[in-house]
């Protein structure tokens, strides 16, 4: 059972990214998605989930900017991000039931 979480950068305030997440050895279409981030000094935090069925939700900080979404036929979701801030710079990591991708670092800086 795998995770890698991909897609990470260095990016300009205002700029966008697309963050991938590839499951292996799991039923992926039965589960929930997840993507959270950690900042220096700070916790982790959720910043979007999906469910199986397809639902959403979104932290406050990225409504209107992120967008997850998935594609069972790839057994990877996805983390849209637009209108990035410096305030997003962080390591992002993906996450279905108990399982945690690695991270990938996102840096929004000019």
């Amino acid at each position: 059972v795998q995770l890698q979480a991909s897609g990470g950068g260095l990016v300009q305030p205002g700029g966008s990214l697309r963050l991938s997440c590839a499951a292996s050895g799991i039923n992926f279409r039965l589960y929930g998605v997840r993507w959270y981030r950690q900042s220096p000094g700070k916790q982790r935090e959720l910043v979007a989930g999906m469910s199986s069925g397809g639902n959403t939700n979104y932290d406050d900080s990225v409504k209107g900017r992120f967008i997850i979404s998935r594609d069972n036929s790839r057994n990877t979701a996805y983390l849209q991000m637009n209108s990035l801030k410096p305030e997003d710079t962080a390591v992002y990591y993906c996450n279905m039931g108990t399982m945690w991708g690695q991270g990938t670092l996102v840096t929004v800086s000019s």
